[in-house]
């Protein structure tokens, strides 16, 4: 205890006022701008997304480092220009600064960040593109490598010998990481070409169902049966992609059998009514529209059926196409056409025998 108290009578007691005073300064400081300059910031520029998602990133690194910056003065003040020790202490200070500083700009590339947004916005993307989220990942990653290979050279590590043991063992990687690389490689196709979005509704010669999310080596869909299926992006990329959620309209196409017996005219009245009930409902899509008789088959004549609805999600397509093949089933029986069903026609020949007398 006596030491601590020769040192503190060595020290002076200004220059411990003085170190207090800084600290003090510094935690008085960071809590102001914490408090009040960040909300004047946010306030006066809540216009500017840039300028708010600095000031959002920013402000508990900025409010650390200001503690750390007042420490490291304190610290400096009290000790002696020839201690050893303020070498380290510039060391942990600098390197404080850069992992302080990485951890801001960690916050600032956040996918839900209001600059990512805004840049969003400008190039046009919807809230279901993935190319904003995958361009956080890789910042966030970046950022973590550049932090670490800064801080390491501060305190003397030496990421040459790394580096050039890399570059000898690059090929055995290359080709342990191949199909790595090539999904990665889809995956950013993928996202730049847009063949579909998050939430559409995609079919492959491998999957079909509802796409979730992708990844940097794959994309995971939810089937119609609930199971989540994880494919490879080079799988999907190789593959055709039919998008069914870029239907604009969704098409209904059939044919439907009436009676062999069934008399032309009333067939034809029929057809007629059919095919102007369909281009004056409000469900059908208007376009190519297309009810005609159009074959004659064993078990009875065919009606031809062509046309689109205007939705395109599946439960309203299908509550459409019930009502409209009730409205069909009406128009066809108060015609007085009735529907065919399956049946066989057996012709059986009388034949006479002609007996001859002989004379």
């Amino acid at each position: 205890m006596q030491d601590w108290i020769d040192y503190v009578i060595t020290l002076g007691w200004t220059r411990i006022g003085v170190a207090a005073g800084i600290l003090l300064m510094g935690v008085i400081l960071a809590r102001v701008l914490s408090r009040y300059g960040a909300a004047v910031i946010r306030h006066r520029w809540l216009a500017h997304p840039t300028i708010s998602s600095w000031s959002y990133a920013f402000e508990k690194p900025v409010r650390a480092l200001i503690i750390v910056l007042s420490l490291y003065l304190a610290i400096y003040t009290l000790s002696d220009s020839s201690w050893a020790g303020l070498r380290i202490l510039g060391k942990l200070f600098r390197s404080t600064g850069v992992i302080l500083m990485s951890w801001g700009f960690y916050r600032l590339s956040a996918s839900s960040s209001l600059l990512l947004e805004s840049i969003s916005r400008r190039i046009g993307l919807d809230e279901s593109s993935m190319l904003i989220p995958f361009l956080s990942k890789t910042i966030r990653v970046v950022m973590i490598i550049i932090s670490v290979t800064v801080v390491g050279a501060e305190w003397g590590f030496q990421f040459n010998g790394l580096i050039a043991g890399m570059g000898l063992g690059s090929l055995a990687v290359a080709l342990a990481a191949k199909e790595t690389l090539s999904n990665i490689l889809a995956g950013i196709v993928i996202i730049t070409e847009k063949p579909f979005s998050k939430g559409d509704w995609i079919m492959t010669p491998s999957v079909e169902g509802i796409v979730e999310d992708i990844t940097f080596r794959s994309s995971r869909i939810r089937t119609f049966a609930d199971s989540l299926v994880t494919v490879p992006n080079a799988t999907i990329a190789d593959q055709p992609i039919t998008n069914w959620s870029k239907m604009g309209k969704r098409r209904i196409n059939f044919t439907l059998h009436v009676e062999l017996k069934t008399d032309p005219v009333r067939l034809q009245t029929a057809v007629e009514r059919l095919e102007a009930a369909l281009q004056d409902d409000p469900r059908v899509a208007p376009g190519l529209l297309m009810v005609r008789f159009n074959e004659f088959r064993e078990s009875g004549l065919g009606i031809f059926f062509y046309f689109f609805t205007n939705t395109t999600v599946w439960a309203e397509h299908l509550t459409a196409r019930q009502e409209l093949n009730f409205m069909i089933m009406r128009i066809l029986d108060e015609e007085g056409v009735r529907l065919a069903y399956p049946a066989q026609r057996i012709l059986i020949e009388e034949e006479k025998a002609f007996v001859g007398s002989a004379v």
